[in-house]
């Protein structure tokens, strides 16, 4: 599915909203005092977030847009026809070029829609830096609504909690505008190596296979193995990117304190187990397939890492690692934070 002319993202759009499970039950009232409380909360965390990062000092402030599930997928199914269009474009591909396009984008776009589906009861929130020209942040309100009522915490605090997370992410991105260009040409590379022979990605799986030693991740060291050296390269760009990125963002949401979210504490702790909780087998194949294992991974890591150095060396020194590509953390000091702090602090 790497060309925007093997899915037809419009199809997937309307496959996934049809797929979608309805969100809780809520009255109009509450459905609309929960929209205007995220909108007014994603601009509240704004403040705290800048002051404990230390960045986007005298950035504007967009607007959040706070959506329902199908609205999610056809946002997101937006935004990933937005990428791959780009890519065809350098590549010097029209939208529709390759063979059968026309014929494969429906079987594509279902795919893809199933899959937006599945996603669509599990994200919160999410920061899109490729949409609009500062970027969008997303809150999916019926979720949130979902997990609140799940993890019996005070609605208030939750939602602030959830769009401190989210909002670091639009801080990250407005304060370093060189990360979505970064992310996009990671993206790009993977896409590189879509067309490449089968008989070469099972050459390398029947490799790795007998050496036993890439495949300990789970999906991700499937997929690794399966890479060519450009692609392998390019997904460990994006993992330690999106470790870091997610690992600041807990933090940050932690730092801010009981001062801005009184129950913080109660809500980590009910989070936390809830991310850890066991699933019925078909949600582990699908958590599994979808990546979603390897992300909530990503946010124990990345933590670990952004508590390890900013306790080290305070967060304006850790500030360094939004420099550019080569002060990112690499994939062997993200579990020995001293290496990356040695490396790029001298």
């Amino acid at each position: 599915m790497g060309d925007s002319g093997v899915i037809d993202w419009d199809f997937a759009a309307r496959t996934g909203a049809r797929l979608a499970p309805r969100g809780p039950r809520t009255s109009r009232y509450t459905a609309d005092a929960v929209t205007a409380e995220l909108a007014d909360a994603s601009v509240r965390a704004e403040a705290p977030v800048r002051e404990v990062t230390g960045l986007a000092d005298g950035l504007p402030v967009p607007a959040a847009r706070v959506l329902d599930r199908p609205e999610w997928i056809a946002a997101a199914s937006s935004s990933m026809r937005e990428l791959m269009t780009e890519r065809n474009t350098r590549d010097g591909k029209g939208e529709d070029d390759g063979d059968g396009a026309f014929l494969g984008g429906k079987p594509g776009g279902l795919q893809a829609g199933a899959m937006l589906a599945f996603l669509s009861t599990a994200i919160l929130g999410q920061y899109d830096p490729f949409t609009g020209p500062n970027g969008t942040l997303l809150l999916v309100a019926p979720n949130v609504v979902a997990v609140e009522r799940a993890l019996r915490v005070r609605p208030s605090d939750f939602r602030l909690w959830v769009c401190l997370h989210e909002v670091t992410h639009r801080v990250q991105f407005s304060s370093s505008p060189w990360l979505a260009g970064y992310m996009k040409d990671c993206v790009t590379t993977l896409g590189d190596g879509a067309d490449e022979p089968l008989s070469a990605v099972v050459s390398r799986l029947s490799e790795a296979l007998r050496r036993r030693d890439e495949l300990g991740d789970g999906i991700v060291g499937l997929l690794r193995a399966t890479q060519a050296p450009a692609q392998r390269e390019a997904l460990d760009r994006l993992l330690m990117l999106g470790t870091l990125l997610e690992g600041h963002a807990d933090h940050v949401m932690d730092a801010v304190g009981p001062a801005v979210v009184p129950t913080v504490g109660r809500i980590r702790e009910a989070f936390d187990a809830r991310r850890t909780r066991k699933q019925n087998p078909v949600q582990r194949i699908l958590r599994a397939l979808l990546g979603m294992d390897a992300k909530m991974a990503q946010y124990v890591r990345g933590k670990a890492f952004v508590d390890a150095v900013v306790g080290q060396v305070g967060m304006a020194q850790f500030n360094a690692v939004w420099t550019d590509a080569e002060t990112l953390p690499r994939t062997d000091e993200i579990e020995a934070p001293e290496r990356w702090t040695a490396r790029v602090l001298g």
